[in-house]
């Protein structure tokens, strides 16, 4: 049965916690998934959910550290010190370490990292440290397993065996020269019926997928759904492998970059939760409003300059909103899939290309929209063919041009080296709205005039 939480569930276990009840606590927790248990810290206060984290064996919580929301976490951590937090670190992958160190102000951070005492451990979560955090290196963890080439198959086992203790989970074996270069994987199969004189070097496949700790977070993605990748190494510039990525932490990575994505889309320029205070989501969304506000004027002052229009064809005026939608909603479609191409590095062809077949759709999509907008204007509005074919053509303009800007400016932007989430939402929809405006009065002008 699925965990879910009640209201009898949190008050049993602030009760517990009120009664500094520890043995039946930890008994009740330690049933559980530390998903589960990450989900009830979310629903105490801070008091209480420290409490908890402190009364759970170390293992645990580890887990459920990294199952906790960023802002929670770091709450939760401010009222520990930094010999606990050393502890908790202690026990988890360096990859995951590393993450919450990263989180730490320099002070804390420093003083958690001397306090670790296993010096290895923390050697290689300071090693992490010095990478972004959104490429290989700021993604992959410390932990694996690797041998040598020049290794008898019998002899490496023992070898193996020791290092899997420190492995959560073992996806392959990573063979290795004397100079720690990565030279292939090793089969399980392989090593179980290879004869026990055989070396290494005999049985290991020396085609491996790889990349460098600068690899672009996105690009190892790419890379690991190309060829279903459980686990992919790492290596630095030497080619000495250094780490590995799992699927989990490129799941989590993915998750990341499509949450940041879809705010900057939608306008919000911070990465904000509905729990961050009102002027850490004000702040976050005032630029994005400030730039639609502004826009907004200079539709203002475009409307003004065909006033004469209004007053000899007031009707234009109802049309409006109906241009300015298409518009934006025609602009966001585009960029939504080109956005969607750039991720998985799916665009394919020249601009020439991409340029005709937009301009192609565009064309058929305006013109079935326009005749439906004629023949319903005409048949329910009692609009006259001519005003009917401003609108429509209009129509047919603005489509086309909408859907050149969404298509071209995240193109642009990302060969610029900008993150292209920044011209959806606001932005796109925005100058979409000027540009439609202009299109249809200029048009009007041209078949009304006035």
């Amino acid at each position: 049965m699925q965990f879910q939480i009640s209201k009898e569930l949190i008050a049993k276990i602030e009760e517990w916690v009120q009664a500094q009840n520890s043995a039946e606590l930890r008994l009740y927790l330690e049933e559980l998934h530390h998903a589960d248990i990450a989900e009830i810290l979310e629903e105490l206060d801070l008091d209480d959910a420290t409490y908890v984290i402190k009364i759970l064996n170390t293992d645990k919580t580890a887990e459920v550290l990294m199952e906790l929301d960023e802002d929670d976490r770091e709450k939760i951590l401010n009222n520990l010190t930094a010999e606990e937090i050393a502890g908790e670190l202690e026990e988890m992958d360096t990859d995951d370490a590393a993450d919450i160190v990263a989180e730490l102000d320099q002070n804390l951070k420093e003083e958690v990292i001397g306090h670790i005492q296993d010096e290895e451990h923390a050697d290689n979560i300071v090693e992490l440290l010095r990478y972004d955090e959104d490429s290989a290196g700021g993604l992959m963890a410390k932990e694996l397993v690797k041998v040598n080439e020049n290794w008898s198959v019998t002899g490496c086992m023992s070898e193996m065996r020791e290092q899997a203790e420190y492995v959560t989970r073992v996806h392959s074996i990573y063979v290795v020269d004397n100079k720690d270069r990565l030279k292939g994987r090793l089969s399980l199969k392989d090593l179980l019926t290879a004869p026990s004189d055989a070396q290494i070097s005999d049985v290991y496949i020396d085609k491996v997928d790889f990349v460098s700790v600068h690899t672009p977070g996105d690009e190892v993605a790419r890379i690991m759904q190309k060829y279903d990748l459980e686990a992919i190494p790492v290596v630095n510039e030497m080619g000495k492998l250094v780490g590995r990525i799992t699927i989990d932490d490129m799941v989590d990575f993915i998750k990341e970059e499509a949450e940041r994505d879809y705010q900057m889309a939608a306008g919000i320029s911070e990465d904000v939760e509905s729990s961050s205070s009102i002027w850490q989501l004000t702040r976050a969304r005032l630029p994005w409003l400030i730039l639609a506000l502004a826009g907004g004027f200079i539709s203002v002052e475009v409307l003004g300059t065909f006033d004469s229009a209004m007053e000899k064809h007031g009707e234009l005026f109802f049309f409006v909103p109906l241009i300015a939608a298409m518009a934006g909603n025609v602009g966001v479609q585009s960029s939504a899939i080109v956005l969607q191409g750039l991720a998985n590095n799916s665009l394919r062809g020249s601009l020439l290309n991409r340029l005709l077949k937009e301009i192609g759709l565009s064309l058929l999509n305006g013109a079935v929209l326009a005749i439906l907008l004629i023949g319903g204007g005409m048949l329910l509005l009692g609009l006259n063919f001519e005003f009917g074919l401003t609108v429509g053509v209009s129509l047919v303009s603005v489509i086309i041009t909408a859907s050149l800007i969404g298509t071209f400016v995240p193109i642009i932007l990302e060969k610029q080296g900008i993150d292209p989430a920044m011209a959806t939402g606001p932005f796109i929809t925005t100058s979409n709205d000027i540009c439609g405006i202009l299109i249809y009065f200029s048009i009007a002008k041209l078949i009304l005039g006035f």
